[in-house]
């Protein structure tokens, strides 16, 4: 068992063998909950705003591909493109 102090910023050093156990380093991101009274620390990948979206998309079956050949991937690109033409514009206020 380890035991840490709490600094005066309410700042706790985790002792090396815990981080080598569960394998964090610099820079690896935490999650802190409160469970049970105990202080879970729980490490967490960020993903930007724009991966969780195309991840979500790709979710519910709105994605292409994979393709056989590069033309079928710029046939698909095309059509694409024609569907978000025929989308009404906003007019200008």
């Amino acid at each position: 068992m380890a035991i840490v102090t709490v600094k005066n910023k309410y700042q706790i050093v985790i002792p090396h063998r815990v981080r080598k156990e569960i394998r964090i380093a610099v820079g690896d991101v935490l999650e802190a909950r409160a469970e049970k009274g105990m202080i879970v620390f729980e490490p967490k990948s960020i993903v930007d705003r724009g991966i969780a979206e195309s991840l979500e998309e790709f979710a519910q079956g709105r994605s292409s591909g994979p393709f056989d050949t590069h033309a079928a991937f710029l046939a698909s690109l095309h059509k694409e493109a024609k569907r978000q033409k025929k989308k009404p514009k906003r007019s200008a206020k």
